[in-house]
């Protein structure tokens, strides 16, 4: 058995079990209940404060987890990252009062921040030579300056409309952060084989979220051509149609270049195009 920490509540925690539940592991979740076993693979999950979570992990309590690489970096255990999972993508950020002046990070020399998040906060100002007073505080963050507590602030921003309905503004970014699973360095075989079969799986679910699966009608006289603009996983499939003279070809494209492949393929006579989205793709 296998155990999983993940965040608690919030999108982290969503974001996580949609990703788990997408690699077809089932499971029963109830908002009274910390911990949670699967019905259909090897695998508990438990749930943390997220800032938690790496020491949970560090110290074999919990053998993998997810959690926020800005939480995993501040908590200096960068080096039990495994793998990136590209969602709950986010950002800490520096704001001040829409109406405070600000040029440059050296406007914050000698000046009041809340945050946090004091390492990542540190280590950027460090960096650009910048000595600011750091206060540590937790939770409600944006209020700092409204009450005279700071002249500044370093918290995680994702749309920004925190920061705006508190008459913040963002001026730096310090940090980009998403999603990573990160493992206890000392796993046994048997844990090992099942975090493998469980990245198998998550890689399968990745794969398939940035591409597409494309249908489509084209003459004979322009198949080589079309064949030609779709970079398919080996190459795409040219199907005869019922009416002569024409073939069907199927194929797989990246998201990144989706919308110009699309209109390249229209250009030279692609007809009824179909966008399907893909649940699995395996390499």
């Amino acid at each position: 058995m296998l155990r999983l920490a993940i965040q608690k509540s919030g999108r982290l925690s969503e974001d996580s079990l949609k990703l788990i539940r997408e690699c077809g592991i089932s499971f029963i979740t109830s908002s009274l209940k910390l911990k949670t076993e699967s019905t259909n693979f090897p695998l508990e999950i438990l749930y943390l404060r997220d800032d938690d979570i790496p020491g949970y992990v560090a110290d074999g309590v919990a053998d993998i987890g997810i959690v926020g690489e800005n939480v995993l970096v501040e908590e200096g255990k960068q080096e039990l990252a495994i793998e990136p999972l590209g969602f709950s993508k986010c950002r800490l950020s520096l704001a001040v009062p829409k109406s405070a002046e600000y040029n440059s990070v050296d406007d914050l020399e000698g000046k009041n921040i809340a945050t946090s998040y004091p390492n990542l906060l540190q280590s950027y100002l460090d960096e650009r030579g910048v000595k600011a007073n750091i206060h540590t505080i937790s939770g409600s963050v944006e209020i700092a300056p409204s009450i005279g507590l700071a002249d500044a602030i370093c918290d995680i921003v994702s749309s920004g409309s925190t920061l705006i309905s508190n008459g913040l503004r963002e001026v730096e970014r310090v940090f980009k952060s998403q999603a990573v699973l990160i493992a206890h360095k000392g796993l046994s075989e048997e844990k090992r084989a099942i975090l493998d079969k469980l990245l198998f799986r998550i890689h399968a679910v990745q794969r398939a979220q940035r591409t597409k699966y494309i249908l489509l009608n084209a003459p004979n006289d322009k198949v080589d051509e079309i064949v030609s603009l779709l970079p398919g996983m080996k190459s795409p499939t040219v199907l005869p149609l019922a009416e002569k003279g024409w073939s069907s070809v199927h194929s797989v494209v990246n998201e990144d270049d989706f919308w110009e492949i699309i209109e390249r393929l229209r250009d030279a006579g692609a007809q009824g195009i179909l966008v399907i989205p893909i649940e699995k793709m395996i390499s």
